[in-house]
Order: C-alpha cells, then structure tokens, then sequence
C-alpha cells in the first residue's frame, strides 16, 4: 500500500484516508445483503416487468434450492448461454450460492465455437434461450450435458433433454443455506478470450477478483451516485465482462434499478431512456455513436445520466464530443480485459480531463510500462503495459503454459503498447496483438482464417482489422485462390456465416495474386494494415 501511495495517479482518489478493504466475501453474499437492505426497491426492469430485491432474492433461492435437490456440487461448471433477460442474473446468482463455476456464453455461438468451449471447459449444466437451445440440440450427438435447463419457451413444447428455468425458479425447494467460500481461491467465472493464435482460453475470475473489481469500480464513482437510488441502464450483453461487472454485479451491490434491455435497437433504447430517465450507463463505443448521430437526441433526455462510462474498444473524440454535448455526462473512458474482471483503469471524476486517455489506475491497482528487455521505462515511454492488483485473474483454466507467460511475479503482461504520462495518465498507444475489435467484441483472425482455409477454392489467406468509425475495427480478408480456381466472393461469405457468429465474418474481402511475405516465408500482415493506411488496400 505504501508503494502505491507513492505513484503519481495516487492524487486522484477521492479520499486518500480511505483504505480501499477487499472483504472475504461472496458474490451471493453481496446479493444477500442488498436485498435486505433496499428489500422493496425495483432490482430489474424488464419489458414492462419490474423485480423488487426480495422478489429477486427469492427466485435465486428457489432456483438454487432446485439445484441443490439435483445434486448440483460445487465446483461444477455451469454454462449460461441466454440473452439479458432476468434469468441471466438469477441463473448468475444462484450459482454461486452453491459455488458452481459460471461459464458465460454467447447464444450466437456456431455449434463448432460452443464445443470448443464445452470441451475446454467440461461444462456440466447449461442454461438456454430460444436463441441458443437450436445450437444446443445440435451438438446432442457430440456433447452430454447432466442437465439443460432453459428460459423463455413455450411450455407446448417437451423435450426429454431438458427442463424449464421457470419451473425451478417457483418450486418450493428454497435454499436453506450457501455453501462455505473461499473467496481467495474459489472460482467464481471462466471468462473465455482469445490469444494472438486464436486459441481460446479460459481466464479464471475468482469471487475475490469479482467482488474487488465491483468495489474499485464503485470507489471511483462514489462521488456521483446514491446507492438505492441509481438506474442502470444495461444495454451490453451481461454475457460480456464488462457488463457482467459495471451493469450487473456492480448494479447488484448498489441496490440499482437495473434497467435490462435485451437486444441493443437505438430507436426503442432513446425511447425507454425518455421514459425511464437512467442515471448510469456503462455502454460500448458503438452504442454511443448510436445515440450521438441519432435525429433530434436532445428531446430524449440525456441530460438524465449522471455517470457514463465506455469499455471494450476505444471510442473516437468526436464521438465523445459529441454526446456530451447533447447529455449532462463526461464519458469515462477506461481501460480492462477479460482477465482483469474486467476494469483496471478509469478516468478519475475529480481529476483532469484528458480525452483520449484510460484514465488511471482504480485502487489498489499497479502499473508499469516495460520495454522488450522488462526493463521498467520513463513517463512519456511507449512500452508493454504491465498490470498488477487483486482483481487480476487466478489464471487460464487447464492452461499453466499461458498462465506462465502472461503472469509473472504477480504482473499481467497485457500485450498492449501504452504510456504513462506526468499525472499518471494511460494512453493506449497500439497493440501486440493482432486482435480485432469489432462493436466491442474481440475477434482473432486466426479463427476467421481457419474457416477461410476450409473452402476449397482458397489457396492463401490473412485477416486483419481495419479501422472503422462507427464499430472500431472492420474484418478484411485477403484471399489467394488456388491454381486454375475462380472465387465467388458471396459463396465464399457464406461459408463464413455458416461456421462463426455474425460480427466475425469478414465485412470486405480482396482478390489478390500473392500475399506479402519476407524473405523466409513469413507473412507481413503488417504491410497489409500499412497499404489500407495509406489507401492501397
């Protein structure tokens, strides 16, 4: 803690009397204590549906007593594969009550990218949607589940294979008691990303890591906000880390309204804000550029957010110019991974503004910037960005080689260029990787490539991102064909959307005769983003 105090962001904390204190708790617990406290509050609303915390409360207890009943052991893992919908977050909660390990999915998910996941992970339960179930009955022949359970289908409707969410959350068999946590070593998330290869891995969040990154967060807002009396508007999908922790857990711990949309439409988003007049928002880039280029904003009173705040991708000056200038909020921009539960920076409420900037560390966090010989660099130096604090993951699940290699001696090695300036100011200067951010999302194009690689007229291919204003990074893909073969450009996307979700598949493709390689063989992606830079592409 000492150390800390000496870093130059250390000025910025509201309060440096106050000692920031992570309690060994669990993540059920926090829900526990809300509802006893702000019981009678609206905990969710839903499409005309509002939920009071005990209301809430009681459908997470009976859905876990449920489970319970069938045997559901701790440590399992469970896969959530739904949109935001209220189960999501009783599902969510009542999972941890018996210390099941949540696995969050997205339901868009090809079956080939949902069994990568199943198998990694060796998920026990899975909880779907409408959305989702179609995918989860086409891997019957490939994957056995010990229990589906789903949400939101017609009851007409009856399939051996699984049962209704709905019916478990109204049984009689409520909870008589949590099991033991320890918040320090139980996992609580697997939160599956990618690396520069495309793998997937399964970064493990513990409760401690969790509950940390709620209340680092909630430090550097406290300034502006009331608990009990804040509405969330909750737009990102809570499959997503970043909503998992600013919408939902954080919301939770607030005795927040969260206000849960279920799919992102700016029309009917501008609609419920003039009616519901949300206070806080923790959004994506694209959803802001959505509400600043939308006809006559001003009328729909934006000037109702207090606090707003924007993850996953960066997000354009003018975009935040121009939103601020028809609401009442400063974007906070920030900064945070998968495996940092998520948040690890934040532009300080009190401190300057400095647009473009990550803001700095939340409590209890460390930085550093390092060249490629570890050796720690100045302010004002472009480096590795280095991140240690208790909200940094356990590590990659049944991964101990990438576990090593990006934790050492407690520091996340990020993979991202940064630099620290004077104040302790962070920018995002470039990336290691050649990850792709699309509307908030990450995509790695070795995945992309892979399915590319299984048409049969392509010979060659590389994937990058090239930069887009509206959702951050387009994918393009560069394809060779093979000798005597002719590509048919929509044959070959749709090719592409038959093996990955939608946002992965290539927004732009090239015909081209050769792709750029050095004198070994190595291929120069490097020279594709410089020939889109510089309009050749």
């Amino acid at each position: 803690m000492q150390e800390l105090q000496s870093r130059p962001w250390h000025k910025y904390y509201l309060d440096q009397s106050h000692q920031l204190e992570f309690p060994e708790t669990s993540l059920y617990e926090v829900l526990t204590k809300s509802a006893k406290k702000y019981g009678e509050h609206t905990a969710i609303t839903f499409a005309g549906e509002k939920i009071t915390y005990n209301e809430l409360k009681d459908r997470t207890d009976r859905l876990a007593g449920s489970w319970k009943e069938m045997a559901f052991t701790k440590g399992e893992r469970i896969g959530l594969m739904l949109g935001n919908h209220p189960d999501y977050i009783v599902s969510y909660y009542a999972a941890h009550a018996l210390g099941l390990i949540v696995v969050q999915l997205n339901p868009s998910y090809t079956t080939s990218e949902l069994l990568q996941i199943l198998n990694d992970a060796d998920i026990d339960y899975m909880v779907a949607d409408t959305v989702s179930l179609k995918t989860v009955h086409e891997i019957d022949t490939l994957y056995s589940f010990k229990q589906i359970m789903v949400s939101q289908l017609d009851k007409s409707e009856t399939n051996r294979h699984f049962c209704y969410l709905d019916d478990l959350m109204q049984s009689d068999m409520v909870l008589d008691s949590a099991v033991s946590i320890d918040p320090k070593e139980d996992v609580a998330v697997i939160q599956y990303t990618g690396g520069t290869t495309g793998k997937i891995k399964g970064a493990m969040l513990t409760q401690r890591n969790l509950i940390t990154n709620v209340l680092q967060s909630y430090t550097m807002y406290r300034q502006k906000v009331i608990p009990g009396k804040e509405t969330i508007l909750t737009a990102t999908p809570l499959y997503h880390v970043y909503a998992m922790t600013s919408a939902m857990n954080l919301g939770i711990y607030m005795g927040a309204n969260i206000l849960l949309i279920a799919k992102f439409n700016v029309e009917k988003v501008m609609k419920i804000i003039k009616e519901h007049q949300p206070t806080f928002f923790p959004g994506v880039p694209k959803m802001y550029i959505s509400f600043a280029n939308y006809p006559n904003a001003e009328s729909y009173g934006l000037d109702c957010f207090k606090v707003c705040s924007s993850g996953s991708a960066p997000l354009p000056i003018e975009v935040i110019r121009k939103f601020e200038a028809i609401s009442s909020a400063e974007i906070l921009e920030g900064f945070g991974m998968s495996e940092t539960s998520p948040t690890t920076h934040r532009t300080p409420i009190n401190g300057e503004r400095k647009v473009g900037s990550i803001g700095i560390p939340v409590p209890g966090t460390d930085c550093r910037i390092i060249d490629q010989d570890h050796h720690v660099l100045e302010t004002n130096s472009v480096g590795e960005l280095l991140i240690k604090g208790p909200q940094i993951m356990k590590g990659y699940w049944n991964n101990v080689k990438e576990t090593n290699h990006v934790l050492q001696n407690d520091w996340m090695h990020t993979g991202d260029l940064a630099t620290m300036d004077e104040d302790g100011y962070f920018y995002i200067v470039g990336r290691k990787k050649e990850m792709i951010i699309n509307g908030g999302f990450n995509i790695y194009p070795q995945e992309v490539e892979s399915v590319l690689y299984e048409h049969p007229d392509v010979e060659e291919c590389a994937v990058v991102g090239i930069p887009d204003s509206q959702i951050g990074e387009l994918v393009k893909a560069y394809v060779v064909p093979k000798n005597g073969h002719t590509i048919d450009l929509e044959e070959l996307k749709g090719h592409c959307y038959r093996s990955l979700t939608r946002y992965k598949v290539p927004k732009q493709f090239k015909i081209m005769d050769v792709l750029p390689r050095n004198t070994v063989g190595k291929l120069l992606k490097r020279k594709l983003a410089e020939d889109e830079k510089g309009g050749k592409g």
